[in-house]
């Protein structure tokens, strides 16, 4: 066991180790570290979020947990059963794929084709019952709270006529999210949970059911949606801000489709060598009209995972509040 460095390094600097994998965070909050990022969620910054609740506005940032309608990328529709207890009711589900709505990607969730897990664990490692490793449960347990900063790339992008355009790749640059938030003088710190608005929910819910069946029978590396540059670039900047976790309102954050391979798929790079929380699917728009009419664009932010031992997700059950 290591203690964690008390000063960030910047992502040039990585790894701390060189036993390490290359530009991977293992070992910066300790070897047995299984959290990543949202170590940064400090009771001083969470109290601090807390203080910028000003006007009681509160925004549930999660879709109908059976949207998409059909599910996308593989994942399978929901089943709600009632048992009619006589009077009032019980009821359950079957087939909850709790990634397929707005959701939190687990630090087991996603492996380096090469280096395996966060911080060294290995398949073996992530069992889902006691002594599993970096699953969804060692975020349930301690919470998410911070301060939560919007960036509205969207409505940026569409000032600049060049509205995003989310039925294709259309991919997002760190230059369009630094120049988003400078448009709406707003600044990250160390340990923000950084929202990255780009109305691909928004545009989900006009289209007809055609689009939708058509979206849900798309093969896993098919679809196209917005979404982050899979550059190195990325890594680099979301790491050197240090945020706690970064979410948007796409289904995979990145770009669709991707290309399997290290360089070209960010999702084998900020999850398992990073150790960063990456969120989809989240509902934006209506936080967004709310930042837009007041120019403030930060809040307090929660959210409770589902505590399932070893769950390589959970629904999102994150709030925003102003």
């Amino acid at each position: 066991m290591t203690t964690a460095t008390t000063v960030l390094p910047r992502y040039s600097e990585l790894p701390i180790d060189a036993s390490k994998p290359a530009r991977s965070a293992w070992g910066v909050f300790g070897d047995d570290d299984e959290i990543g990022t949202i170590n940064l969620l400090t009771p001083e910054r969470v109290l601090r979020a807390a203080a910028l609740v000003r006007k009681g506005a509160v925004f549930s940032l999660n879709w109908d947990i059976e949207k998409p309608s059909p599910p996308v990328l593989g994942r399978r529709p929901l089943t709600h059963t009632y048992i009619d207890l006589k009077p009032g009711r019980d009821d359950y589900y079957d087939s909850l794929y709790p990634q397929a709505s707005s959701q939190w990607d687990s630090l087991c969730h996603m492996a380096h084709p090469e280096h395996g897990f966060y911080n060294g664990r290995q398949a073996a490692d992530i069992t889902g019952v006691p002594g599993s490793r970096n699953g969804i449960d060692n975020w349930a347990r301690r919470g998410i709270a911070g301060r939560f900063v919007l960036a509205d790339v969207e409505r940026w992008r569409s000032g600049q006529g060049r509205p995003v355009d989310n039925a294709e790749k259309d991919v997002i640059t760190v230059d369009e999210i630094d120049a988003t938030l400078e448009a709406q003088g707003t600044a990250l710190e160390v340990g923000d949970v950084l929202l990255i608005r780009l109305g691909w929910i928004g545009w989900y819910e006009r289209q007809s059911q055609v689009t939708r069946d058509a979206l849900g029978a798309m093969p896993v590396p098919g679809m196209k949606t917005p979404g982050l540059s899979a550059e190195t670039q990325t890594d680099e900047w979301l790491w050197d801000r240090h945020v706690a976790a970064v979410a948007s309102d796409v289904p995979a954050l990145e770009a669709l489709p991707y290309e399997p391979t290290v360089e070209r798929f960010l999702h084998w790079r900020v999850i398992p060598l990073l150790g960063l929380a990456v969120g989809e699917m989240f509902v934006l728009d209506a936080l967004a009209d709310d930042c837009a009419a007041d120019g403030v664009y930060e809040g307090l932010f929660t959210a409770a995972p589902l505590h399932k031992i070893g769950g390589s997700g959970s629904p999102a059950n994150a709030l925003a509040i102003k």
